[in-house]
């Protein structure tokens, strides 16, 4: 067209009059003409324009969505919105299954909500009101939900808020997000139980990091080593260890973990005060999160007090408080032992048994607490002769065993019994300035020659230590089959002292006693005789020992006691009213019989007069425990009855003691007589005797007297009665009546009957 508008212009030379018309008419065809060409460019450009618009916007959408399905699968959320008008719920989430990004799919769910749990749904629905009520800028809340409508609760963790509200500002639609929090919800809910658990627990708990250093503790770690949190978090372990450990221990310990991944074991630890302190520790390696790096579980125990009370019990059970020698437990163990090694060598062994020598009378005269510090000087003693190479230990009471191992011969396990013998000839000293002397009996057996067992061994030392004191005491004994013999017809003598009186095998006879002043006979003293069937006669020193051993004395004692009553009875029928009669009492009978009643019942029974009745005790038996004694004799005292105290002089009583007693008589012991007028010591003794009797209103009888020189010498000095062969010997019932009744007045010899 531009052409044809050209060509125009060129063909036409006429005049501007004449060709103006046509110029206007050309003008305004090319203005209509570019005026459509503008306007079809324009159509084209817009619609060029909205379709590379359309095209933008579709690529915007299908990267936002893209961009959402990543962000939920990746993230695990799932997308709600919440109809509330018409209470439907619309769901997407993306499938958590796929491999990989470009295998993502998202599900959708349109429909009702899932049921909540009936114990989550008040607490849902008020969060969900405080939101609608503007009271929450969001709503969040943790809840159960039965997703698949099949039982199994899931936990919830929900947010949202409102996103379109009506004109009058009514909530219309709620959207947010939600994720599944089941297993985070369980793995914390087990954390809770852990650490309360770990709170709670007795023992002391730490966890360490890779480098053992604390990340955590618990209260019992603070309250067993004294350190708190934050004194302790992030330090060494190290820090707590004890000097009595030394690297190569620690270095064991840390190959053991490495190697098995456990370590269990005794470790002393320090405490912030500075104690040491005995725990037992368990460690366990555990792995952290990420896998790479191990942790460190330690439980850690206090087991120091623990530890002493075993100890304690152990000491115990091996050891004698005492003397804190082996006791019989350990002396077993050990004598085992040295047995077993003298086999194996084909060596000697041999177990001395030592008994200090009338401990009863020391330890009840001079009371418990002084024989305890004896029995601590004697074991002492006994340690320091035979050296720390050989076992000394303490069975009971008095009695010390001795093991003596790789002995030669039983020359030298008797050359050491010596030098015990010998080392007691020195005082115990056991307090200040306070001394005494006590002797030691000593039994003795051998390996393999006597026995080949410890209990044999034992009892065989102990027979010949028995023999020992049958010996006259203060000596060894070693031992031989025939001291068995002994023991064995003690045994049957015991058991037919038991069926005695039941076989009427038991009787009294009396022994009559003259009094100076009136040369005649004022009394007798009743003593026991036993006339068995198997063994015929059994001489007292026999069988009193036996019957106060076994206890049978207090049967013995009440029957020898009534008899006598009985027979003094039918005498003063016969005509002699004055006459009295002394019984021996005993100490098993003092402590334990009930004295005072047995003697008032056999008094009541008999008939008696009391003031006829005299009760003789040795001074071993009253002072065996004085006060209590004392209050006996006492009661007994009151009946009416006389107290004499036998054997006077021989034994470890207090003479101050003694004038606080309720005694009435005083007999001077044989002992002291027998050497009456060769001895000028037993002359002094006696007579000093005699005076103090006399000064204390005793009456004062001599023992033993069997010569007219010591009657002499006892009627000169005072003396009021005598007793003994040279008045008469001890006499049946019915001589001794006769006796009496024959007895010239002024001869002091015995009458022929």
């Amino acid at each position: 067209m531009s052409l044809n508008l050209a060509a125009v212009v060129t063909a036409t030379a006429s005049p501007l009059s004449a060709r103006l018309p046509w110029i206007l008419f050309a003008g305004a065809v090319l203005l209509i003409v570019l005026g459509i060409a503008a306007f079809r460019y324009l159509l084209a450009w817009r619609e060029s324009r909205h379709a590379s618009s359309d095209s933008s916007r579709s690529e915007l959408l299908r990267a936002r969505d893209e961009r959402l399905k990543l962000a939920l699968w990746a993230s695990g959320e799932q997308f709600w919105d919440y109809d509330l008008v018409q209470r439907k719920l619309h769901g997407m989430r993306a499938d958590e299954s796929a491999p990989d990004a470009a295998d993502i799919t998202v599900l959708t769910r349109h429909g009702e909500v899932p049921t909540i749990h009936e114990d989550d749904l008040p607490y849902v629905m008020e969060r969900l009101r405080l939101h609608l009520q503007g009271k929450s800028s969001l709503f969040m809340s943790e809840h159960r939900m039965d997703l698949r409508g099949d039982g199994h609760w899931v936990w919830i963790r929900a947010r949202g808020r409102v996103v379109e509200r009506d004109e009058e500002g009514h909530a219309l639609r709620i959207a947010g997000t939600a994720r599944d929090i089941t297993i985070s919800r369980n793995a914390e809910y087990e954390h809770r139980i852990a650490s309360e658990v770990m709170r709670s627990m007795n023992e002391a708990v730490a966890v360490l990091d890779w480098a053992h250093h604390f990340i955590t503790i618990n209260p019992a770690f603070t309250r067993i080593t004294g350190y708190s949190e934050e004194e302790i978090i992030g330090k060494p372990v190290r820090m707590l260890d004890s000097d009595q450990h030394d690297e190569a221990f620690f270095d064991r310990l840390d190959q053991d973990l490495r190697r098995t991944g456990h370590w269990s074991g005794e470790i002393w630890k320090l405490r912030k005060d500075g104690e040491e302190i005995l725990c037992h520790i368990e460690t366990n390696v555990v792995p952290d999160a990420s896998g790479e790096r191990p942790l460190y579980v330690q439980v850690l125990t206090d087991i120091t007090e623990q530890k002493r009370a075993e100890q304690e019990l152990r000491y115990l059970a091996n050891y004698d408080t005492l003397t804190s020698l082996p006791n019989r437990s350990l002396l077993s163990e050990r004598l085992s032992r040295a047995i077993v090694r003298a086999r194996r060598e084909h060596g000697r062994v041999a177990v001395l048994f030592i008994d200090l020598d009338r401990f009863k009378d020391i330890n009840d005269s001079l009371g418990h607490a002084t024989g305890d510090r004896i029995l601590r000087a004697a074991a002492a003693r006994v340690q320091q002769t035979v050296g720390t190479e050989h076992t000394v230990a303490r069975l009971s009471g008095d009695e010390f065993t001795v093991v003596l191992e790789d002995i030669a011969s039983t020359e030298e396990a008797e050359a050491i019994a010596q030098r015990i013998i010998q080392a007691f000839r020195l005082p115990l000293n056991f307090g200040e300035r306070l001394e005494l002397s006590v002797t030691p009996s000593i039994g003795i057996s051998l390996y393999p020659e006597h026995a080949q067992v410890p209990t044999e061994l034992l009892k065989h030392a102990d027979t010949a230590m028995y023999q020992a004191k049958a010996m006259g005491r203060h000596t060894y004994q070693v031992y031989a089959e025939s001291m068995d013999e002994k023991n064995r017809h003690r045994a049957i003598l015991a058991s037919a002292l038991r069926r005695a009186i039941d076989r009427d095998e038991l009787s009294l006879v009396f022994q009559p006693r003259l009094s100076i002043s009136q040369q005649r006979i004022t009394g007798v003293e009743a003593l026991l005789r036993w006339d068995s069937k198997e063994f015929g006669v059994v001489s007292p020193t026999q069988f009193i020992p036996l019957a106060e051993e076994s206890g049978m004395i207090l049967e013995l004692g009440a029957w020898a006691l009534r008899q006598a009553c009985m027979t003094l009875r039918e005498w003063h029928r016969a005509g002699l009213e004055d006459l009295s009669v002394a019984v021996n009492i005993s100490a098993t009978q003092l402590q334990r019989g009930d004295l005072q009643r047995v003697v008032a019942r056999t008094l009541a029974e008999t008939g008696v007069p009391a003031n006829r009745l005299e009760l003789e005790l040795t001074e071993s038996v009253i002072m065996a425990n004085p006060a209590q004694n004392a209050d006996t004799l006492r009661a007994c005292r009151r009946l009416g009855i006389s107290l004499a105290i036998d054997d006077f002089g021989t034994g470890y009583s207090s003479l101050a003691y003694l004038k606080r007693l309720p005694l009435t008589t005083l007999k001077i012991d044989r002992e002291f007589i027998s050497d009456l007028t060769h001895d000028i010591d037993d002359e002094a003794i006696t007579s000093t005797i005699i005076t103090m009797g006399q000064s204390l209103a005793l009456k004062v009888v001599a023992e033993g007297v069997e010569t007219y020189d010591q009657y002499e010498f006892l009627r000169n000095h005072g003396c009021d009665e005598v007793q003994g062969h040279w008045v008469s010997a001890a006499l049946e019932p019915e001589q001794c009546l006769r006796f009496i009744r024959d007895y010239y007045p002024g001869s002091g010899v015995r009458v022929a009957s």
